[in-house]
């Protein structure tokens, strides 16, 4: 999840629509949360479709469907199995090559299905930048379905959490702002706590400025840089059966702190579930808890914006983020 009015920040799921409109799916940073956006730059269909006639013409007849919603990515359904991704922001093109150089390296011991690239697009004259062919996850994104099997959708999580979360290796990318010191996200804890007071959305209240105090002065995180995915929420995770089924959008991908992911006890699952996720990725202790809880209010506060981005018609809100933000919200405060 972005946030344009910050452009250093980095990266964000699927509603499925069975009309002509195609899919809709959070295919990039989604969240401007003040009216000053990046440019984009998106393209239509016979210009994809083009792209692919020129670099996998093996791929090209196959039946071609928008993905609505994304801001620094375009997504497009290819067929039943693919996905054809395009970055629509300048920042977008170094996402994903470097989606492109680890992703393929990590996917294969990670226990649920993830967008792995299998093809990549050169920029060309047509289309100056890099773009790729990933495999299409199936399922619906929890801001649009909801987690009902919430004890297997927290061992879900853990199991993933704990693949995912092992040392990297001294080139990996290093951390983006999630999984650095929470201390040093004082501006941002601030300018989101901004955006959100002249709207009335009770994010200024002592209960949440009480947990951030508790969050960014917790011990920092002192272990190995482990993997993170770095952008765990709602639209970012797809639902099948009432449970989690995939994960989707490593733009974020980076190195650091695990309470960046481990945030997603209150972001992602159903109230109360929190305990069950922390003993099945134990062990975690008390400053790690923490710090998630302030992981998890950031994002909540951005989430938030989003839909508030939505509600005034401004470019990139969504209208599915500002419940779950405030869902999340809720359950976190709730914690502390």
């Amino acid at each position: 999840m972005s946030d344009p009015a910050q452009p250093d920040r980095g990266n964000t799921g699927d509603s499925r629509d069975t009309g002509n409109t195609g899919d809709s799916r959070d295919s990039g940073d989604t969240a401007p949360e003040q009216p000053a956006a990046p440019t984009r730059t998106t393209l239509d269909a016979p210009t994809v479709r083009a792209l692919l006639q020129e670099q996998h013409p093996d791929l090209a007849a196959l039946p071609l469907h928008p993905v609505t919603g994304g801001w620094d990515n375009q997504l497009w359904r290819l067929g039943d199995e693919f996905a054809v991704r395009v970055p629509c922001t300048g920042r977008a093109s170094e996402l994903l090559r470097k989606e492109l150089h680890w992703l393929p390296r990590l996917a294969p011991d990670l226990p649920l299905p993830v967008p792995r690239p299998l093809r990549a697009g050169t920029p060309s004259e047509r289309f100056p930048r890099p773009w790729a062919v990933t495999t299409w996850i199936p399922g619906e994104p929890s801001d649009r379905a909801a987690i009902t099997r919430p004890a297997h959708a927290a061992d879900t999580l853990a199991r993933f959490l704990l693949a995912l979360h092992r040392p990297a290796p001294a080139d990996a990318p290093p951390g983006t702002g999630r999984g650095t010191p929470l201390a040093e996200e004082q501006d941002l804890f601030d300018h989101r706590i901004r955006i959100l007071g002249p709207a009335g959305l009770a994010a200024d209240s002592p209960s949440v400025r009480s947990l951030w105090k508790d969050a960014s002065s917790a011990p920092e995180y002192r272990g190995p840089r482990l993997w993170l995915h770095g952008d765990l929420h709602p639209a970012n995770v797809v639902v099948t059966d009432g449970t989690l089924s995939g994960v989707l959008d490593f733009g974020d991908l980076s190195t650091g702190d695990p309470a960046a992911d481990l945030a997603a006890a209150w972001v992602l699952l159903p109230v109360g579930s929190a305990t069950r996720l922390f003993d099945a990725y134990g062990p975690v202790d008390r400053a790690t808890v923490r710090r998630a809880r302030g992981r998890a209010l950031l994002c909540a506060l951005s989430l938030i914006s989003v839909g508030l981005a939505w509600e005034r018609g401004l470019p990139g809100g969504q209208p599915t983020w500002g419940p779950a933000g405030r869902a999340a919200l809720e359950r976190v405060l709730a914690s502390a």
